[in-house]
């Protein structure tokens, strides 16, 4: 070895750091855990939460993995990302079936087809609920009125002698 090397080697040694020891990303790992330690939250929350992640973001890492050429690039990829190859290999399978193809998928119950009938539908039958409130709002004034004429012993026009209509 040189001279240079060893004492680059001896101050890396000083300094926490292992010969070769460097990550894909540039970080020493000594530094990288400093650096991780200040950026831990040190409290665990009760329930652990799920990563989500947006269609942009796998797009964007599914075109950085293609784009690798040499070894190991993935996998400094994932590494600086925190992922899973896993995540690499669901992600293609989903790009491929065009799931990724749209914004974000959408959760929940999927939208019914709007019926362009449906609001003349809808309008209908509220205009059919009040003309049968009217309808019985007559029909309750006609029995008033029938009795009234019975009581005051006044023949309605049109009723025969038995009393019907």
């Amino acid at each position: 070895m040189e001279r240079t090397d060893i004492m680059d080697a001896q101050q890396a040694l000083v300094a926490g750091e292992t010969q070769g020891a460097r990550r894909a990303t540039g970080v020493s790992p000594a530094r990288g855990a400093v650096e991780r330690a200040r950026a831990a939250d040190p409290e665990v929350p009760a329930k652990a939460k799920r990563r989500q992640f947006t269609a942009e973001y796998k797009l964007r890492i599914v075109r950085e993995a293609a784009a690798a050429k040499t070894p190991g690039e993935i996998g400094a990829l994932l590494r600086r990302e925190g992922l899973y190859s896993s995540h690499l290999a669901d992600w293609r399978r989903q790009r491929e079936r065009g799931e990724l193809a749209g914004l974000s998928a959408k959760r929940g119950r999927k939208a019914e087809p709007v019926n362009p009938l449906a609001k003349r539908v809808a309008e209908l039958e509220r205009e059919k609920r009040r003309l049968e409130r009217k309808l019985e709002q007559a029909e309750l004034l006609l029995d008033i009125q029938k009795k009234a004429s019975r009581l005051l012993e006044i023949p309605l026009r049109g009723q025969d002698d038995d009393g019907s209509v």
